[in-house]
């Protein structure tokens, strides 16, 4: 039984047993080799301080197993440090998966790189979420992307499904855009964490987030039971990749999709399937990102 499915139907026999685990299963590691005379305790702290934060909290009042938290990373690297302000400029590479029904097989559900994943932090330092009260950077950073994690696993399960964790999200964004650490102006950069999150949510990308659900739950968890209809699905489903491509065309949404699903859409027709739905799926992919076209080239194989 997929997660979505053992939520929906064990809620209230999970609340009333009160077995609910925290949501993340996070794996953090801080490179700091850049940092010359680097001080090894603050950035280990940092390390263990921010694990902690990610995995010891419950995000939402969805109940989950033990077995069913999302697994994610968060490595990060630091660029700069000042050890007079206690700043740190890091580039942050995330990624977060789920498990598809029916094989062994785990597939990325979200993948971020943030080249401005800046903030403040000493040795000492506790970090603390309070809802409507955020006052730290770091904070914001780690929980936006806790929700926006929570919330794309969601959309994948079950449709707009992450709808209030990503609500969640842009109200920490609004508040970490007044702290005037870089990364969340509005309207500043499509491709910043408001920008993204803003064009996701948009009334007219809703068939981006349809798109989401009907690869993951019709498409890949069908895969190992059905895999001709599921491939069908997943081809009908690109159609919607396409039209949330066109609505906004300046956004970097449904590109971003392709990104990091794109060892996965080759693997998903590259000698199976037939020439019109390998031509179909190469002929939208390379609309959405012809820079790409060597590897969408081997679809049509």
């Amino acid at each position: 039984m997929s997660r979505f499915c053992f939520i929906v139907m064990s809620f209230f026999m999970l609340q009333c047993l009160g077995l609910s685990a925290q949501e993340l299963d996070a794996r953090v590691t801080v490179n700091y080799t850049q940092i010359e005379s680097a001080r090894t305790e603050l950035f280990d702290a940092l390390q263990t301080k921010l694990t902690e934060f990610l995995n010891n909290r419950k995000w939402t009042d969805i109940p989950f197993r033990e077995n069913e938290k999302i697994q994610c990373s968060f490595n990060i690297t630091v660029r700069t440090y000042s050890q007079e302000e206690n700043t740190l400029e890091c580039t942050l590479l995330m990624s977060s998966s789920r498990p598809v029904y029916g094989s062994s097989y785990s597939t990325v559900a979200y993948s971020v790189n943030d080249a401005d994943f800046t903030f403040a932090f000493t040795e000492f330092d506790q970090l603390e979420y309070q809802e409507n009260q955020i006052d730290n950077n770091l904070v914001a950073l780690l929980s936006y992307y806790a929700y926006m994690i929570i919330g794309m696993d969601l959309d994948t399960m079950g449709l707009m499904g992450g709808t209030d964790c990503f609500h969640t999200a842009e109200d920490i964004a609004t508040a970490g855009e007044s702290m005037g650490f870089p990364g969340w102006k509005a309207f500043g950069d499509s491709g910043n964490r408001f920008g993204l999150l803003n064009d996701y949510m948009d009334g007219a990308m809703e068939v981006m987030r349809e798109f989401n659900y009907v690869y993951h739950r019709k498409g890949l968890d069908r895969m190992a039971e059905a895999p001709d209809s599921a491939r069908a699905a997943i081809v009908d489903g690109l159609e919607l990749l396409r039209e949330a491509n066109r609505a906004k065309s300046m956004t970097r949404v449904a590109q971003l999709f392709t990104e990091y699903k794109r060892d996965e859409l080759v693997n998903i027709f590259a000698g199976k399937g037939t020439t019109e739905e390998k031509n179909k799926a190469y002929e939208i992919l390379f609309a959405i990102d012809a820079s790409q076209n060597n590897t969408w080239e081997k679809i049509k194989k």
